[in-house]
C-alpha cells in the first residue's frame, strides 16, 4: 500500500481493474469468480461495487486509499502498509485506521508502519523500533516505550509529540 493514494493508481484505469491487477498479476484471476472477488474487495475496504466504474480523479483521497487497500488485500498479504495515512486530513485519516484495525483483526494481518507521527504510532503500534540516521536505536512494546524510552533521541522524539490537557 503507498503513501500517496492518488500517484498509487493509474488515471486511465477503472478502479474495477485497477484492484483486480493484483489478481492477474498472480495469475488467480478467474473470469467467472473474478468480478465477484473484485466487488467483495471494495465492500471490505467501505466501498461499493458501483465506485468499481469510476476513476481515481473521480474519488476523494480517502476513497483512493481504500482502493489502495483493496489491492492489497487482493493479494492475501500478511504485512503491508508505508505511511498508509500521511497524505490524508485528520477526518478521514480516522476512518481509514479504524479500517486498517477491523482488517487487521478479521484477517490477522502485521502492519509495518513507517512514520513520522509518533501520536499516531501510538495509537495503531503494537511494537516501535524507532531509527536515526538509518540504524535501529530502540525497540520495544509501544506501551513501555512511550513511558520508559532509554535511548535520548527516542526521549527527544517523544518529548516533541504535543500534548492536549497535559496528557501525552
Amino acid at each position: 500500500m503507498f503513501q500517496d493514494p492518488y500517484g498509487s493508481l493509474s488515471p486511465r484505469q477503472r478502479v474495477r481493474d485497477a484492484v483486480a491487477e493484483p489478481l492477474r498479476v498472480q495469475g488467480r484471476w478467474d473470469r467467472d469468480r473474478g468480478p465477484r472477488r473484485v466487488a467483495e474487495l471494495l465492500e471490505m475496504v467501505g466501498l461499493d461495487a458501483a465506485a468499481g466504474g469510476r476513476r481515481p480523479h473521480e474519488l476523494s483521497g480517502g476513497q483512493c486509499q481504500r482502493i489502495g487497500i483493496a489491492r492489497a488485500l487482493a493479494s492475501e498479504p500478511r504485512l503491508l502498509c508505508d505511511e498508509p495515512v500521511s497524505a490524508l486530513d485528520p477526518s478521514v485519516r480516522a476512518g481509514v485506521l479504524n479500517l486498517l484495525t477491523d482488517l487487521q483483526e478479521r484477517f490477522g494481518l502485521a502492519y509495518l508502519f513507517i512514520c513520522h507521527d509518533l501520536a499516531l504510532v501510538r495509537h495503531v503500534a503494537h511494537r516501535v523500533a524507532v531509527m536515526r540516521h538509518g540504524r535501529v536505536v530502540e525497540t520495544g512494546p509501544a506501551r513501555l516505550l512511550y513511558g520508559t524510552a532509554e535511548h535520548p533521541y527516542t526521549r527527544e522524539l517523544l518529548a516533541a509529540v504535543p500534548s492536549v490537557g497535559g496528557a501525552r
